[in-house]
This record gives structure tokens, C-alpha cells and sequence, in this order.
């Protein structure tokens, strides 16, 4: 009987595991969808370093460490791995078959090959697609409406986390007319060189294709597009609204991953991450900034304005 009861208050004395979350992303700290995410998590009464704790690995930008990053959390066998974008979403799916992963913002995930479908995802990844791949043709619907004589356009990509999202240019521009340019820029080294063959090229106007490195530089390549008075759409607000982007057109990120946080904790709570539907994106953002446009000597017409969700004058 006394063995029994020490047993029992050995047993309530045993402190509840704290389940770990491993965050892995391509850029750095701070990052504000990263902290989005962590917002949702605080919303469902979780808080961090009592009732959850959170890894943070950041690849800084340099895409090549993304495979040791997630091998390093997998090594530590937290129970769920948060991998946004295209590079931290495959370094993680390649480094673990068991544990858990929640991909906000997915681009073409069925494409990608990152689950079997969007309402049976199978496997042990899902999460939220941004699709960032089918918005290239509506930026060119939107560029033609705000440019008159546009007829051509230069794409800024970064090969590696290009998935879809150049195909869907060349669709678009053969749709449209539109002769179509591809600026590779692999570094920010490349940057100048790009815009100067813009430039050189007579481009019409810029679209900044979605990825997290060009995110990462956004404050420098914001810099350029008004430098060379090139015209530039974007896939984020962010962009626009704390870079001075002319304008942008795409889902929210904030919302995606505190959206993630709900599937967090579906997981920790027992659901397996096949039996959690991709979910896409319901609303989609214009924003657009006036004063940029007066720097860069464009005028956006009346109707376009009417219909931004939000105008920065």
C-alpha cells in the first residue's frame, strides 16, 4: 500500500512534457510571419517556454544550409517542424518521414510533389497554399490596366525556389502579348545587373516573383525599382506597405501563418497531418501606394484605385 502510494505521488509530481515546435525558415530573425505565427499559437492559449517550446533555425538567406538546419531538428525530435516556403518545406520533407510538417504559404504543393492532393495530402505534410503560381497572369492583368503602352515586362526570379510561378509567366505573356524578359538573380550581387538589363531591355514594368531570398532583400530591391523608375508588382503586401512597393497583389501571409498555428495544434492534439486538407487562400489583397507612383511618374487610373483593398497616399 505505501509502495502504491508513493508510486502515485511520484507519478503527479512528474512534470507534463512540454511538446517543441521547430521553426525553419530561409531568412532571418525577426521575421514578422514568423511572429504572425506565434500570435496564433498565443490566440489558442499557448505560451511559449511554459506550455510549448519553439526551435528557431534560420538558414540566413542562404538556401544550402536548409538541409542541415531540418536534420538538426529532426536530430532533436521535436514534435512538429514549421517549414514556409518552397526551400524549407523540401529540406524538411527530404529530412523526415515521421515527424509532422506544417507548410504555410506552399507553392504548387501538388506540382512540387510535396503531398498527393490538396484535399488528401497523405504522408506527413500540409498546410496552406499561397498560390503563388497562378498569380503572374492577373500581375500582368493588373500592369496592362495601370500602364497603357505596356507590351513589355521583365520577371525577377530566383531559380532556386522557382516552382510554377515562371511557366505561369510564359502562359500569361503569350496570352496577353506581352513580350516576356527573365532576370536571374541567384545572389544580391546580381541585382544591379539585373535591373540595368531591364532597362537596357526597355521593359515596361517589373514582377517581382514570390520567394523568401527576394523577401529578404526587399528593401533594397524596392530601392532600385525607383531608381530605374520601373513600375513593379509584388506578391505580398509587405512590399508596398512597409518597403514603398508600387504595388502588390496576392494572399495575406499574417493570416496564413496564424492559420498554421490552428494545425499546430490539430497535430499535438492527435490528427495526423494526411487528414488535414491543404487549405488556399479565400481572399486576396490590392495594395497599392500612391506616393511611389508619383515618384516614378506613373498615374494608376481611377477604377484601379476603387478597387484596392488598401491605398498608401
Amino acid at each position: 500500500m505505501l509502495f502504491a502510494l508513493c508510486s502515485s505521488a511520484e507519478a503527479q509530481q512528474q512534470p507534463k512534457k512540454v511538446p517543441r515546435i521547430g521553426i525553419l525558415r530561409a531568412g532571418s530573425a525577426p521575421d514578422p510571419f514568423v511572429e504572425a505565427f506565434r500570435q496564433g499559437l498565443r490566440d489558442l492559449g499557448y505560451v511559449e517556454g511554459k506550455s510549448i517550446a519553439i526551435e528557431y533555425r534560420w538558414a540566413e538567406g542562404k538556401n544550402e544550409r536548409l538541409p542541415d538546419l531540418a536534420a538538426d531538428l529532426v536530430r532533436l525530435k521535436v514534435d512538429v517542424i514549421v517549414a514556409a516556403g518552397p526551400g524549407p518545406s523540401l529540406a524538411a520533407k527530404q529530412a523526415t518521414s515521421t515527424i509532422p510538417i506544417v507548410a504555410p504559404a506552399l507553392v504548387d504543393p501538388v506540382g512540387s510533389g510535396l503531398v498527393a492532393s490538396l484535399a488528401r495530402p497523405g504522408g506527413n505534410l500540409t498546410g496552406l497554399a499561397n498560390q503563388a503560381d497562378e498569380l503572374p497572369g492577373k500581375w500582368m492583368e493588373l500592369l496592362k490596366e495601370a500602364l497603357p503602352r505596356f507590351s513589355r515586362v521583365a520577371v525577377v526570379l530566383d531559380p532556386a525556389n522557382d516552382i510554377g510561378q515562371l511557366r505561369a509567366s510564359e502562359v500569361a505573356a503569350q496570352s496577353l502579348g506581352v513580350h516576356l524578359q527573365v532576370l536571374k538573380v541567384g545572389g544580391p550581387d546580381d541585382f544591379g545587373n539585373a535591373f540595368a538589363e531591364a532597362q537596357k531591355n526597355r521593359a515596361d514594368a517589373l514582377m517581382m516573383l514570390a520567394s523568401p531570398f527576394l523577401y529578404a532583400h526587399r528593401t533594397r530591391l524596392v530601392e532600385l525599382s525607383a531608381k530605374h523608375r520601373l513600375p513593379t508588382i509584388y506578391n505580398q503586401a509587405d512590399w508596398v506597405v512597409g518597403s514603398g512597393g508600387l504595388m502588390s497583389y496576392g494572399a495575406s501571409f499574417p493570416d496564413m501563418f496564424r492559420r498554421a498555428a490552428t494545425y499546430v495544434d490539430k497535430i499535438l492534439k492527435g490528427t495526423k497531418p494526411a487528414d488535414l486538407p491543404v487549405e488556399q487562400p479565400t481572399k486576396f489583397e490590392l495594395v497599392i501606394n500612391l506616393k511611389t507612383a508619383k515618384q516614378i511618374g506613373v498615374t494608376l487610373p481611377p477604377n484601379m484605385l476603387a478597387r484596392a483593398n488598401r491605398v498608401i497616399k
